[in-house]
């Protein structure tokens, strides 16, 4: 097999200083990867069987999702450059002909047939309406037609009050651009649903539950201005442009502040195997030109995506995207992964919609927030307090609103929402009963509690200090083996009730003070509790290669027997290398109830240390934090003006905020 070669100019570092990608770069990227999966196609070209894992919904489902994806990508080339695309078009046609054609041996599974495939049928849908007149216009209308026969079989179908009505709303609209049947009830139906789900600030929840996570970027926030460059004239659309526009506006003024400066995108939420398709909604910005971001930003945040996973072996030896964050991982695949699953990837690469000439390519590239200093920032819907530090780059956010599921639910904790911390340097440990920040009790058998459908209390900003607080009834769980689809939501199970634990995170840079109030201990099973950090495998690294420490150290409520500590370490192979070390804290005998507190750090070497102190005199209690510690590399100016930092929050400032702690 000739494998397709990957050709890229060299880097521009006078235009794109922060990654010296171009535009030729992206196109270089992506032709490679079409041309690649080209390889594994079927001489029909409906059909692309790729290596490596099955869905839960079979084969062909599979090669459909394959085909779809990558036409995506290929629409996005053909849109921004005709001219010199039609091979592209030429593949793609092919396929679209065989693929719905019902006499076909290589037809594909209709909507109505397969629910994955209403899915694809989006892809297929706005990949058409964007190159309309380069492709559709020139299939024969034989072809034309069986399409149309094929994408009308959405109609009036059920669809989950998820994002997948998007899937629905714009095969549709692109019905009804082409003469096909389509239904205003299904369209109206779909649009409610997406505007009951917006939370506010630009976020939107990914059905009823706490689900937030990269499809408020990827979905809720792309398919609408897709949807509106598909139909412009479309009263619906002109009723809410203004809406959408603002929406897609104030989330993207959030999403700049969740890049890490090694472009990676926040480590949450399922579907990470869509990896670069976090880059989407900065293209969206561009593309409709609804976003306060400079085009430099823009493109830095979505360039520092793409060069993230190209560098860390995304793409294989053979060109193809596989199951993974880094390199491939089969345990990062969900029910619904298959080999072609991680093609969802283009639409990190809308980008190339825009042409050569249009601001987005032609702007230098601009700092990311965490590049111009540290940066404190609180996202209400997902109750996430924002803390970059710009000496390592990493981006952490303390987590109080999101774990997929609702207040009261007992499920056990999904590694990718539940947890207290997340960050763009570290990647969650995938086991639903974990010290990966953590706050847990552990009875005498080695189960930890689970904090799912905990209470959200809220979160403050404390002059730069931010503050985020939830409680939650300390269940603990054995979940049912056969515990459903995995869309995400934790496991369900025979569930034993625990103490209450009441936790707040106090953040200030790299450092956390973790306040935890545990009531009711006496009243259920013995058990430690344990306060656990950040997951660090080894060989990760921030700016410059600096090695990644995690550290969590007892402030108070400890002391004596009762003080234990240690460093959990796992040396299974993970996303992004081999193994993993989570520091902890806790009792080395069963916990009282009482206030309890732990000092959590996560850094580089390249980092200064934040120092925390508990201070009490006459101005009152409070704790402090201190930037101190610089490792070298800073002058001395740099260095006296960072120990001079000081910033603080008084207990009794707590105790008004949050009244659950008892302070």
């Amino acid at each position: 097999m000739n494998r397709p070669r990957l050709d890229l100019p060299e880097p521009d570092y006078t235009l794109s200083p922060y990654t010296g990608l171009t535009r030729g770069h992206w196109t270089g990227y992506a032709d490679h990867l079409l041309r690649s999966v080209h390889v594994h196609g079927t001489e029909s070209h409906a059909n692309i069987h790729l290596p490596g894992a099955v869905s839960a919904y079979g084969r062909s489902s599979d090669s459909l999702e394959a085909f779809a994806r990558t036409f995506l990508l290929a629409s996005f080339r053909i849109a921004g450059d005709p001219e010199g695309t039609g091979w592209l078009a030429d593949w793609y046609a092919k396929g679209l002909d065989a693929g719905t054609d019902p006499y076909s041996a290589e037809r594909w599974p209709r909507p109505d047939e397969l629910g994955q495939a209403k899915v694809e049928a989006a892809s297929l849908a706005v990949g058409l309406a964007l190159t309309r007149e380069h492709l559709w216009d020139r299939l024969p209308e034989r072809v034309q037609e069986q399409l149309i026969a094929w994408f009308e079989t959405v109609i009036g179908e059920d669809y989950p009050p998820i994002n997948w009505v998007w899937f629905q709303i714009v095969v549709e609209q692109f019905l009804a651009s082409v003469g096909g049947r389509y239904s205003d009830v299904d369209i109206d139906a779909g649009l409610a649903v997406h505007d009951s789900l917006y939370q506010g600030g630009g976020w939107f929840a990914d059905g009823p539950e706490r689900s937030y996570d990269h499809y408020v970027g990827w979905a809720f926030q792309v398919y609408p201005q897709l949807w509106a460059l598909m139909a412009p004239q479309d009263p619906r659309v002109q009723a809410r442009a203004a809406t959408d526009g603002a929406r897609l506006a104030d989330f993207l003024d959030d999403a700049a502040y969740l890049v890490g400066a090694n472009g990676a995108p926040l480590v949450q939420g399922r579907s990470l195997i869509y990896r670069f398709a976090a880059a989407a909604p900065f293209w969206a910005g561009e593309l409709a030109g609804h976003t306060r971001l400079s085009p430099g930003l823009s493109r830095r945040a979505a360039s520092g995506m793409l060069n993230y996973f190209a560098g860390h072996g995304a793409m294989d030896q053979d060109g193809l995207l596989s199951i993974g964050w880094h390199g491939e991982f089969p345990g990062m695949k969900q029910s619904y992964s298959g080999a072609g699953s991680p093609y969802w990837a283009a639409k990190g690469m809308m980008g190339l919609a825009l042409p050569a000439d249009h601001r987005v390519w032609t702007a230098v590239e601009e700092p990311l927030p965490v590049e111009t200093g540290d940066t404190a920032r609180l996202i209400a819907a997902p109750g996430w307090q924002v803390s970059g530090t710009a000496r390592d780059g990493v981006v952490r956010i303390h987590n109080h609103g999101t774990d997929h599921a609702n207040k009261g639910d007992l499920t056990t904790d999904s590694p990718l929402y539940a947890r207290l911390g997340y960050s763009t340097h570290s990647f969650p440990d995938l086991e639903p009963e974990s010290l990966d920040n953590a706050v847990t009790l552990v009875d005498g058998t080695g189960r930890h509690t689970h904090r799912t459908g905990f209470e959200v209390l809220g979160q403050a900003d404390a002059d730069g200090v931010l503050l985020g607080a939830s409680r939650w009834s300390a269940n603990w769980i054995d979940a049912d083996p056969d515990g459903g689809p995995d869309h995400g939501s934790g496991a369900r199970g025979h569930s034993t009730a625990g103490p209450e634990l009441t936790v707040l995170s106090i953040s200030c840079g790299n450092a956390e003070v973790r306040v935890v109030r545990l009531a009711g201990a006496d009243k259920c099973p013995p058990a430690r509790l344990l306060i656990g950090g950040w997951p660090v495998t080894p060989g990760s690294g921030g700016l410059h290669g600096s090695a990644l420490h995690s550290s969590v150290a007892p402030l108070a409520g400890f002391g004596g027997e009762l003080d234990d500590g240690g460093h959990h370490v796992d040396l299974r192979p993970s996303p992004v290398g081999t193994g993993h070390g989570i520091p902890w804290a806790g009792t080395s005998g069963p916990a009282a109830d009482g206030i309890y507190a732990a000092v959590v750090i996560f850094r580089s070497e390249a980092a200064p240390t934040w120092i925390v102190r508990y201070v009490e005199d006459v101005a009152g209690a409070r704790i402090e934090f201190c930037a101190a510690g610089f490792t070298g590399g800073e002058s001395a100016d740099e260095s006296a003006s960072s120990a001079r930092q000081v910033r603080s929050v008084a207990l009794g400032r707590l105790g008004a905020e949050f009244p659950a702690l008892g302070l």
